[in-house]
């Protein structure tokens, strides 16, 4: 597997390079096939803050796709931690995985749990955008949630399937999946258009 740290705003140490390290190494034995992973650890501007705030994303590049994972700095003081910042980020990491593997495996009950809703607004430059729910809330999703490598060919209105998850500003999409059903929205209706 092609792994890549990189530090930014923050002294790199072996210490820290280890504890990364380590943290992927957990990773493989959820999918002995992953590809590559890059992750990027990064001391956030603050201003008016004493202490520094800690940004991590981690890139996974798996069979057929991308998981890509990123932990902002919230406002708990939990991520002037780096380390605390690295585990949250490679605890959701893999969960995405175990999420991703059991969907090649076919083991998620899609069916069971998948909600339907319609594409709302779409930032195709930025790579993510928001679905609305049936009962009218929205939801994000990153265009590596789109199953089939269908982001770019989604378009306002579109209805899709898709399972969610709480992220750290709302419900984001797991996976999104384009239905057949046609891309007009039902009468009477308005769509939001992009931002």
């Amino acid at each position: 597997m092609n792994l890549q740290v990189t530090f930014r705003e923050i002294a790199p140490s072996a210490a820290l390079d280890g504890y990364v390290r380590q943290r992927v190494e957990k990773l493989t034995s959820f999918h002995e096939r992953l590809i590559g992973c890059h992750v990027v650890v990064e001391a956030a501007h603050r201003h008016h803050h004493k202490g520094k705030r800690y940004h991590v994303r981690i890139d996974l590049t798996v069979p057929g796709g991308e998981i890509v994972v990123r932990r902002d700095p919230p406002e708990n003081v939990k991520h002037e931690d780096v380390h605390a910042c690295i585990d949250d980020a490679f605890d959701d990491a893999q969960r995405r995985l175990e999420d991703w593997v059991r969907r090649q495996r076919g083991d998620v009950k899609t069916h069971a749990r998948a909600l339907h809703g319609r594409v709302k607004r779409i930032f195709p430059q930025q790579g993510y955008g928001f679905l609305e729910t049936e009962s009218g809330e929205d939801v994000y999703f990153h265009r590596n949630a789109v199953l089939d490598g269908a982001f770019d060919r989604l378009a306002l209105g579109d209805w899709v399937r898709f399972a969610d998850e709480p992220g750290d500003e709302g419900p984001q999409a797991t996976f999104v999946e384009l239905t057949r059903h046609a891309r007009h929205s039902a009468p009477g209706t308005t769509l939001i258009g992009h931002r």
